[in-house]
């Protein structure tokens, strides 16, 4: 287990509603939830006074829990309580971590889950004009004591459940505003709006399990993953849930897509899809790949077709392929095979600079390369995000300068009205040749991966390879047929070109009568999706 802070003094008192004892490490804490009866006590100098009750936490299976401790920039902390939220996209938990400090004190602090990451934040003071839940919107830049800020979500939130020693007392009987905010000094900052009179404010910075050397989690979790189950509510397989984090995952069996975000009783929301292509890198496949400087095994536990919605009869359409990848401690990074060649790419925590019509980040100056609408058509596997039909998302891309062309951005916008989103994301591109060999495809694949190859380059090329290239227009032009009408569309041209009793002829009535694609929240370039919500 993990080593504990040492505390000024620890006060321990029976719960006033069922007598257990209730225990608060810190001075500074003056609210707990009793662990036996879920009973929201108030310290009030040596007496303890009831003043309301929590659900049970919902089992998310995180490998986080209460007692679990790590260490943060020289300082090591606890674990002590927990917040459990709901919103729209799902849930999320907010931990109390309780660090050690300089002759004895104590700081309050927060470990919350951001974008498949987390994300270490503290409470700070709020001077001057604080801005209303209702001027914020997604892309909006503020000032927030002082310092330049941009709105990254705004979100209606309710606090479900609370457990252990809490700073303030946890708000249950209503819902609010939760405000993300993002800066180009790489920080998180959430405005509360729990109590409208007095909002919240927490900066804090992006973290991965990893870096916090934690000790005390939670025993065995991968293997009680194994055993959470959920039954397909389209065809009735079993579907095994695998990762923590999990918010939407698909049906092996009839490719319907389940969505599991409030929870797995009762009846489960769902969309039919139709089918897709298979992908090139197999779902559970591991590879080895290094992402910035550090080189680690990741896992394919998610797959998604992707396409450019085109403004008009005369655009030329395109589509593209992601890899959802994962990481025990580093959480998740996609890989993207588009048409004009592979990359990598994971959610930023901060925002760029503005540079022109281009933009600043980390050093490197990019140039603005194209707006766009993309639309997710066919997902497979699991995905840390809520998955929904029809859902489309507004991209830009940018590509570095100079010396660092290879470098990606992209801005991707979601949502609409009061439920935007604007997450960022940033990568770099990979060759088909470094994707072979992390992920250690067969040899007779490596022409399906080519993306350069147009069809006069194959001169005196092997049979083999051009037979990949034909399956690969075959499936470019299913998937233009998918994505031009979003979603539903006229099978004409594909009973033309294949033939009534074609499989592709009989997907597409198939597409047609079960509503067509599916889309994602979260960001892409190139198309690439980083699902959604801070949260």
């Amino acid at each position: 287990m993990a080593t504990e802070p040492t505390p000024q003094r620890i006060y321990r008192a029976a719960c006033p509603n069922c007598g257990a004892p209730v225990e608060f490490r810190s001075a500074a804490s003056a609210f707990a939830v009793c662990s036996f009866c879920k009973s929201t006590v108030v310290r009030e100098g040596d007496a303890l006074r009831k003043i309301g009750e929590s659900a049970e936490v919902f089992d998310d299976f995180s490998p986080l829990q209460l007692g679990a401790g790590g260490i943060y920039q020289g300082a090591a902390f606890t674990l002590v309580g927990r917040l459990q939220y709901r919103y729209a996209e799902g849930t999320w938990n907010e931990w109390h971590a309780l660090f050690d400090g300089t002759e004895g004190t104590q700081k309050s602090g927060w470990l919350s889950e951001d974008n498949g990451r987390y994300v270490i934040a503290f409470d700070a003071p709020l001077t001057g004009a604080v801005p209303s839940a209702a001027s914020l919107k997604a892309g909006t830049p503020v000032v927030i004591d002082r310092q330049p800020w941009t709105v990254a979500s705004v979100s209606v939130a309710k606090l479900i459940a609370a457990q252990g020693e809490l700073p303030y007392k946890p708000i249950l009987d209503r819902g609010f505003v939760v405000c993300d905010l993002r800066s180009a000094r790489g920080e998180v900052g959430t405005l509360d709006y729990g109590d409208a009179a007095a909002p919240h404010w927490s900066i804090g910075r992006s973290v991965a399990i990893s870096e916090l050397a934690m000790t005390g989690l939670a025993e065995a979790a991968e293997k009680a993953l194994k055993g959470r189950t959920v039954e397909c509510p389209n065809c009735g397989a079993s579907l095994a849930v695998k990762l923590a984090t999990t918010q939407s995952i698909v049906c092996h069996q009839c490719h319907s897509v389940v969505d599991v975000s409030q929870g797995v009783g009762g009846d489960l929301q769902h969309y039919a899809q139709a089918n897709g292509a298979e992908p090139l890198i197999p779902l559970g496949s591991t590879g080895t790949l290094k992402l910035d400087s550090k080189e680690l095994a990741w896992q394919v536990v998610g797959y998604a077709e992707r396409c450019e919605v085109p403004k008009n009869n005369d655009d030329e359409e395109s589509f593209w392929r992601e890899y959802l990848l994962y990481h025990r401690t580093e959480g998740f990074a996609f890989i993207v095979d588009a048409q004009d060649g592979w990359s990598w790419t994971v959610p930023l925590t901060g925002v760029p600079e503005s540079a022109g019509s281009g933009a600043k980040y980390d050093g490197v100056v990019y140039r603005k390369l194209y707006d766009y609408t993309g639309m997710v058509t066919y997902v497979l596997g699991e995905f840390y995000w809520q998955v929904t039909k029809n859902q489309r998302t507004f991209n830009t891309d940018y590509q570095g300068t100079g010396s660092a062309a290879a470098k990606r951005l992209n801005r991707e916008q979601t949502g609409s009205s009061d439920a935007q989103e604007i997450v960022w994301s940033g990568g770099e591109t990979l060759s088909a040749d470094a994707v072979m060999k992390a992920f250690r495809l067969a040899p007779e694949k490596s022409a399906a991966l080519q993306r350069d190859a147009l069809p006069t380059s194959l001169g005196g090329s092997s049979l083999l390879a051009k037979i990949f290239l034909v399956v690969f227009i075959l499936i470019v032009v299913l998937l233009l047929f998918r994505c031009s009408s979003g979603g539903s569309r006229d099978c004409n041209a594909a009973r033309e070109t294949f033939g009534a009793a074609s499989s592709e002829y009989q997907n597409c009535l198939n597409s047609n009568r079960s509503g067509g694609g599916y889309g994602t929240s979260g960001g892409a370039f190139g198309g690439f999706s980083s699902g959604g919500g801070h949260k």
